[in-house]
């Protein structure tokens, strides 16, 4: 059966290789003792505590790419962005844009469901103070270029935060692609030459950015709005 171009066994192949991957020793030791460890609100919890594959429509237009899991979040739920702060921030402003059918997703098996978008990140192990080395990023960045490859509508993709909008910029230069240096900026808008898809630039909605108003909810909702006007007019850019 083909899904948005690609076999659910190509989908299931690769999330497995993610789900499987112990490349990295130090976040092997580091997502492994979190789980082991846990979180006294989460005593009761099994952590997940391996490398968490992106999610969503596999015919999306919109590919979202976060920076790593949460060591009480994703590292726990086995989602992406499921189950912490960040992941409450970011499903509410896309619940409001009409890219989730719900604005709280706590757990898996929840019901969360995305519309036209697919959320994944550039590091999937948990990296001690959320702070993975260039060779961890080296080491994931095969499985970010692989759901590139599945994900063949994408015509906008969201970078949440500098490490995640570095690394998809060399994700794009690893296919071989001439890419101009950019400069993270919140709200930036870039347009590739095709084939590539249009670069779009938020603030990560970590709680250190939220609770500081580094993020608020009318800048990220901003930013949201002009990804759905852009998809729907069917234009590359505002």
């Amino acid at each position: 059966m083909k899904v948005g171009g690609a076999s659910d066994s190509q989908w299931l192949e690769l999330e497995q290789d993610i789900v499987t991957c112990h490349h990295c020793s130090r976040l092997v030791e580091w997502r492994e003792g979190i789980a082991a460890q846990k979180r006294r609100a989460f005593s009761d919890w099994e952590y997940w505590g391996k490398p968490v594959p992106g999610f969503g429509d596999h015919e999306a237009p919109l590919l979202i790419i976060g920076l790593a899991p949460g060591a009480h979040g994703s590292n726990r739920t086995g989602r992406m962005f499921t189950g912490d702060s960040s992941g409450d921030t970011l499903f509410s402003a896309m619940h409001r844009a009409g890219f989730a059918n719900k604005p709280i997703s706590r757990q898996t098996g929840d019901d969360l469901k995305l519309q036209n978008a697919f959320l994944t990140a550039v590091a999937r192990c948990s990296p001690p103070k959320n702070r993975p080395s260039a060779e961890e990023l080296e080491n994931c960045q095969p499985y970010l270029l692989r759901e590139i490859a599945l994900l063949h509508r994408v015509r906008v993709v969201l970078t949440l935060g500098q490490i995640a909008f570095d690394g998809y910029l060399r994700a794009l230069r690893g296919q071989g692609l001439e890419i101009p240096r950019l400069k993270f900026t919140h709200g930036l808008w870039h347009n590739f030459a095709s084939p590539a898809p249009s670069l779009v630039a938020c603030y990560h909605p970590s709680r250190q950015n939220t609770q500081t108003g580094r993020l608020t909810q009318e800048m990220i909702d901003a930013v949201f709005s002009r990804i759905r006007s852009a998809l729907d007019i069917g234009t590359e850019g505002p």
